[in-house]
């Protein structure tokens, strides 16, 4: 039972982000998020006003609240632990990482522009899908570029 125990406290160190740059990344993807999340906590009142599918499976089995919620931490959680596993364990050359690290955050800007942002934004913006996509792109890579200068 100790042995397990120890397992599971040498487990938990691995998720907090190692440095500062990646909680902070973290909690930046994860406030493009917590908008999508809101949005359609507040504005969603029937499942069938939601335009993801999956999401309103969820919706329609468990209710909006708890339907949501686990939805959102079933995609989300699996981002924050590759995040955070990232942080301890690639440690790449200063030279690799400058390409490295931006690469990432487009990624991750394309992943949030399609599933949180234009989700988030669709509840209040009557623009067209890659109109809301695009300036959700831009917005989290003009965030990131102000927050990681180098």
């Amino acid at each position: 039972m100790e042995a397990k125990w120890s397992r599971f406290l040498l487990l938990r160190k691995y998720l907090v982000p190692k440095n500062n740059k990646w909680l902070k990344r973290i909690c930046i993807l994860f406030a493009f998020i917590l908008l999508d999340y809101f949005a359609t906590l507040a504005l969603c009142t029937t499942p069938e006003e939601e335009a993801n599918q999956y999401l309103r499976i969820f919706l329609e089995k468990y209710g909006i609240f708890v339907g949501l919620t686990m939805f959102d931490f079933f995609i989300n959680f699996p981002i924050y632990l590759i995040l955070c596993f990232d942080s301890h364990f690639i440690n790449l050359p200063t030279r690799l990482s400058r390409m490295v690290e931006p690469l990432v955050d487009v990624i991750l800007a394309w992943f949030l522009a399609g599933a949180h942002f234009n989700g988030a934004t669709s509840w209040f913006w009557a623009a067209p899908d890659s109109i809301r996509q695009v300036t959700g792109f831009s917005i989290y890579l003009v965030v990131m570029g102000l927050n990681f200068k180098s």
